[in-house]
């Protein structure tokens, strides 16, 4: 082979691999592109979502048949359409537990504090008037799975971070909607700081006759703690709307706990969305 045939079959080479390159990049390409998901979709507006477009039946829609936070009354919640509000408490070994008070006289019939329940004896405990056992909040998850919304509110007025972190070891995995909320403000900030694209809220009111100090009532009231929470919603106690601390939120606004159609109709013209319990809202 002479070296001007060489040249030429090595020009040739060159083109043929330089088309097939170009053809390669000219390929379209399915990139499967994975949609991160922290109870909501990644850059959904909160104002388009289940915050303001969804009641919430206060711990279910409970009655007496149905005792509130029990699975019974999620399922009730479910099948009107409702999403869900619920209370997380920590049992003795840290697992987090779908109950609203911190004593357990009321609903169970024990004189303990929830949080000094072991494990065992929280297994054998049952609801008042019912069969019923208190659910864990992975329980309540898998329950649901999806089918409404879950407004979470954490009952954490202690040492904040356990609680949090247990929770959202739970929550983390979890693909339906939910959104977490707490009258302390250090639990939402730990949120920020570690699952900050967890939709928060700030639960306030001015809490006459709680035994809060002035300093705490006075915060809460004006919403005080906003630089370090940072939330996407507050939550407020319906008897003391309307006030100048709500007046020029620019995030959406919940009113609790409505129990009757008059109280809807006064919170619907002050605020974005309702938590309501005894009644079913007409709208």
């Amino acid at each position: 082979m002479s070296k001007e045939q060489a040249k030429s079959k090595k020009t040739t080479k060159k083109k043929q691999t330089k088309k097939i390159e170009q053809q390669k990049v000219e390929q379209p390409v399915n990139i499967e592109t994975k949609q991160e998901f922290f109870g909501h979709k990644e850059n959904e507006d909160i104002w388009q979502s289940f915050i303001v477009q969804k009641m919430f039946a206060h711990r279910g829609l409970h009655d007496e048949k149905s005792p509130e936070n029990s699975l019974s009354a999620f399922e009730k919640a479910i099948e009107k359409g409702y999403a869900i509000e619920l209370d997380v408490n920590p049992i003795m070994d840290g697992t987090p537990v779908v109950f609203h008070d911190s004593k357990m006289s009321r609903m169970t019939g024990k004189d303990k504090y929830i949080q000094n329940i072991s494990r065992e004896e929280f297994d054998e405990t049952t609801l008042l008037a019912s069969s019923e056992k208190i659910p864990t909040l992975e329980e309540v998850l898998k329950f649901v799975d999806g089918r409404t919304p879950l407004l979470i509110e954490m009952k954490n007025q202690q040492k904040v971070g356990e609680l949090e972190k247990a929770v959202w070891e739970i929550l983390k995995n979890y693909k339906g909607e939910y959104a977490i909320q707490s009258f302390n403000p250090y639990t939402l900030q730990w949120f920020k700081n570690n699952a900050p694209k967890v939709w928060r809220g700030q639960l306030a009111g001015f809490f006459k006759g709680e035994k809060l100090s002035l300093f705490k009532k006075l915060v809460l009231r004006r919403l005080g703690m906003k630089k370090i929470t940072e939330q996407n919603f507050v939550s407020y106690d319906l008897r003391n709307l309307p006030n100048r601390f709500v007046k020029h939120l620019e995030i959406p606004l919940l009113a609790w706990t409505i129990n009757n159609q008059e109280q809807y109709i006064k919170a619907v013209q002050i605020a974005d969305n309702v938590i309501f319990q005894n009644c079913e809202p007409k709208i």
